[in-house]
């Protein structure tokens, strides 16, 4: 059996706001921005080439959604970005405003840091001791 997670939802604001955030600030790739219909988007953004997993950045549709904006998880670390220099990636996110609550600090595993993004949700920053313990082959 041959299975994976290719999506994440992460509920935003706005699309646009969001999808500057993710490609300016972070580095992301925009893989995907297609129109649905007047209000709807398929919005998907991933780290890089070799991503296997994707964040699709869902628009609140309504007052419930949108009290979740950048609290998907009650105020737990929701989602984890590996990175091969974790000092280029923390240098340039926080030359761009992004705010690191935690860290770096060195844990058996690697370097990690703890950021808000732009809507408070928390991630964390990585350099794993051993990248090869996290691959994943690309799926298309």
């Amino acid at each position: 059996m041959n299975r994976s997670i290719a999506h994440i939802a992460l509920v935003v604001r706005d699309y646009d706001e969001a999808i500057r955030y993710y490609v300016d600030i972070l580095r992301f790739r925009l893989v995907e921005d297609t129109v649905m219909s007047e209000t709807k988007r398929w919005v998907v953004v991933a780290p890089s080439d070799e991503s296997g997993c994707t964040l699709l950045l869902a628009k609140a549709a309504n007052d419930e959604q949108l009290s979740r904006v950048g609290n998907q998880t009650g105020g737990r670390v929701f989602l984890f970005l590996h990175t091969d220099d974790f000092h280029r990636d923390y240098d340039h996110m926080r030359a761009h405003g992004v705010e690191f609550i935690r860290g770096p600090v060195e844990e058996p595993y690697g370097t990690v840091g703890v950021f808000k993004d732009l809507y408070g949700n928390l991630w964390d920053l990585i350099e794993p001791k051993d990248m090869t313990l996290y691959e994943t082959p690309y799926i298309p």
